[in-house]
């Protein structure tokens, strides 16, 4: 179903889609392909909204900074300066998080309003990213496709290709309360990684390789309480993939309700929320956002992000729901 959200100050349309299949209602807007929520039900059968969003389209510009439920590009998490260099050339980004470029920058993806068509059990946004948007070279036409799954596990595809080389690193920004409200520090998580990339005061990755989690507090092998105080990108041990694998589980013991994320992706951002505000609080969500490293282009010894012409970047991301 399609139907009008609300207008921008230009009078720009938003349309929200809701996709529902096997008990699982998720809502999508075109602005910042945003998932506005996503209803699944607890252990006795009951619907809740497991991910943080606003009512309607002006909490989402009054709040712009949580990125809630978004998509963002065209590189998500930091570059290091604002700036990075490909095939010897250096690109000054626009920063918008002190001196580095967070998210795409001041106006990156989860700030304009998507094409949307319809697709079985879905709706695919598409735009084109002009060349030198935020700084970024080339110009990139992206996709991002959202679809139910026969089991009701909500499947995010991206692709992308260009006519000049550049980075790309995409991923949603969702933040999970799989209770429906509240603190969720008490959520327990797994995740399939070894190694996590330590940060300097800024969130870039510091000099020198991943660290080992064992005998950390990053070590999340065994399911165990979240808690606070991470917003830290983690290798998964699986690397990059052609097809989604599974990296991590999230449980809220009150509800009953688990959240599985598989992906192609050799990194995920966990992030605690503990800087969010206005309408919510520190805490109240969890993110795990599926990605390539921080900073990758400033790293050749990361996995690269570099997409070329004649590539296709493409990446997929599904997030499953049950309970126990």
């Amino acid at each position: 179903m399609n139907e009008l959200f609300g207008t921008l100050s230009d009078g720009t349309p938003v349309h929200r889609w809701t996709l529902e299949r096997a008990g699982v209602r998720v809502r999508v807007l075109s602005y910042g392909g945003i998932v506005q929520s996503v209803e699944v039900p607890d252990r006795e059968g009951r619907a809740g909204d497991v991910v943080l969003g606003f009512p309607d389209i002006q909490g989402y510009l009054a709040h712009p900074e949580p990125y809630l439920g978004a998509l963002v590009g065209r590189y998500a998490n930091r570059i290091a300066g604002g700036r990075f260099a490909l095939d010897g050339r250096t690109y000054a980004l626009e920063p918008n998080n002190g001196p580095n470029s967070l998210h795409g920058g001041a106006r990156g993806f989860d700030k304009r309003v998507w094409d949307a068509e319809p697709v079985e059990h879905g709706v695919r946004l598409t735009r084109i990213s002009p060349h030198g948007e935020e700084g970024f070279p080339g110009r990139l036409e992206v996709s991002a496709t959202y679809t139910l799954d026969e089991s009701g596990a909500l499947r995010i595809a991206y692709e992308a290709v260009t006519d000049a080389p550049t980075v790309v690193n995409l991923t949603n920004h969702s933040y999970f309360n799989l209770a429906g409200s509240g603190d969720a520090g008490g959520h327990e998580l797994r995740l399939a990684a070894s190694r996590y990339t330590p940060v300097d005061a800024d969130l870039i990755p510091a000099p020198g390789a991943p660290q080992e989690v064992t005998g950390t507090r990053f070590d999340f092998g065994e399911s165990r309480k979240t808690g606070s105080g991470y917003d830290h990108n983690f290798v998964l041990d699986k690397g990059v993939t052609d097809t989604p694998v599974e990296v991590a589980e999230l449980h809220d013991p009150a509800s009953g309700r688990v959240l599985t994320v598989a992906t192609t992706e050799p990194g995920l951002q966990l992030y605690t929320a503990d800087h969010l505000a206005g309408p919510f609080a520190p805490g109240d969500g969890i993110a795990l956002e599926t990605q390539h490293f921080p900073d990758s282009p400033n790293r050749p010894e990361f996995p690269t992000t570099v997409l070329r012409p004649g590539g296709v970047f493409r990446s997929e991301t599904v997030y499953g729901f049950g309970t126990r």
